[in-house]
């Protein structure tokens, strides 16, 4: 099957993350996810896999076994089979020749990808490129990276003389919602050295750095009463929360912030005059400058309960920078990457990822895991869009990987 082919009839199938069921712990948290690993399962079969399984959360993983007797690591590559809750319709993919300054998605809704407002679609004039109607996400984060992943099975089922080392795949569930899908991942078990995540964004994007992530949830308990008789007697936790907010460092927020640049996001703010109740994102790429943030949310929430009384703070770790992973001897996934990506004469742009992606979980658990592209562009939106050219190359990459893996340790 063609790869366009491929990653069109994965689009076909629904698998938006559901994030009230995700917040229930229910894994996975759409059925369209379980329908798509159970149609993996059949072709991954299909293509001579070995191993195939796929558990009752929808994780996906097999094996291709090698065809050398040599010691060659065992490569793992990655991507997850949810698309992110910003929009839920189904998705009407067509391919379009990139031809002006803008490509029309829906001419009834007046809806069109331009770019003027999308520079970076300048470079791909010429180009087939896969959009949507303008009604929905198209699913390339995260269905190119599956569709790259499986092409790349496919030729080494069609090319068996091409020698290869032992390489495992998984598709995961529920990315888009606190990484769920790599958190329940048993890395253990599945006997991989190290491993590629496919889940950023242009051609020749590499990422080997980005957030160490936590969160803080501050409770306010007030004390209520009635406005007649409320003197000397109220305490409004909703102010008190305000006040917290307040002393956040200024300018320190995602939207004044870019690059390496941490940040203190107020996530949510719930509640009354009684109990408040505030949840905030805490980012750096530093794990210092991360450790120091923590404290400074902890000894805020300190020093306003010496003077208040009623705060209480729950911080708690999400993933660490998966740079922490790659350091030293464990930096030969980053090396490997770049022989793949030079011998694909593809241009590699290391960005620091102001993100997580499933990668940095497995970082965690013991499996160093860089991030390649997909070669799509606009995540989560409706303008969402995906070069052919850019998609085709993704899956070179992958099997230019599997290649210097074995060429390196094949000594």
């Amino acid at each position: 099957m063609d790869i366009v082919e491929r990653f069109l009839a994965y689009t076909q199938i629904n698998t938006t993350t559901d994030r009230e069921k995700g917040a229930i712990g229910i894994m996975p948290s759409s059925s369209g996810q379980m329908v798509l690993a159970k149609h993996l399962e059949q072709e991954l079969l299909a293509l001579g896999l070995k191993d195939v399984q796929v558990s009752e959360r929808a994780i996906v993983t097999a094996t291709l076994l090698a065809n050398t007797n040599k010691d060659i690591p065992i490569v793992a590559f990655f991507a997850h089979l949810d698309t992110s809750a910003e929009q839920k319709a189904d998705t009407k993919a067509k391919i379009v020749t990139h031809t002006s300054s803008s490509i029309c998605l829906n001419e009834a809704l007046d809806i069109y990808l331009t770019e003027k407002e999308f520079p970076e679609l300048a470079q791909y004039r010429g180009q087939d490129i896969v959009v949507t109607d303008g009604t929905s996400l198209l699913g390339a984060d995260d269905k190119a990276a599956i569709a790259a992943i499986m092409d790349t099975l496919q030729f080494y089922k069609a090319n068996p003389d091409i020698p290869h080392g032992t390489v495992k795949v998984a598709f995961l569930p529920d990315e888009e919602q606190g990484l769920r899908g790599a958190k329940a991942f048993d890395v253990e078990s599945f006997g991989a050295q190290f491993g590629y995540t496919l889940d950023c964004c242009g051609i020749g994007e590499f990422v080997c750095e980005n957030w160490n992530a936590g969160d803080a949830v501050v409770t306010f308990i007030g004390q209520s009463a009635h406005p007649m008789s409320a003197k000397g007697k109220l305490k409004n936790s909703l102010l008190m929360a305000h006040k917290f907010i307040a002393m956040l460092p200024p300018g320190e927020a995602p939207e004044y912030t870019e690059k390496r640049e941490g940040y203190y996001w107020v996530k949510e703010l719930s509640g009354n005059s009684a109990k408040t109740v505030l949840k905030l994102d805490i980012r750096d790429f530093c794990r210092e400058g991360y450790k120091n943030r923590m404290a400074f949310l902890g000894k805020l929430a300190e020093q306003m309960n010496d003077l208040y009384g009623g705060v209480v703070i729950d911080l708690s770790d999400r993933y660490e920078n998966v740079a922490n992973s790659l350091q030293g001897g464990m930096s030969y996934p980053i090396s490997i990457a770049q022989e793949a990506y030079q011998n694909c004469d593809i241009e590699m742009r290391q960005i620091p990822m102001r993100g997580g992606y499933d990668g940095a979980v497995l970082s965690q658990k013991g499996l160093p895991c860089p991030n390649l592209f997909t070669g799509a562009h606009n995540f989560h939106s409706i303008y969402e869009y995906l070069p052919v050219d850019s998609l085709k190359a993704a899956s070179k990459v992958v099997q230019q990987i599997i290649s210097t893996t074995h060429n390196k340790f094949n000594q």
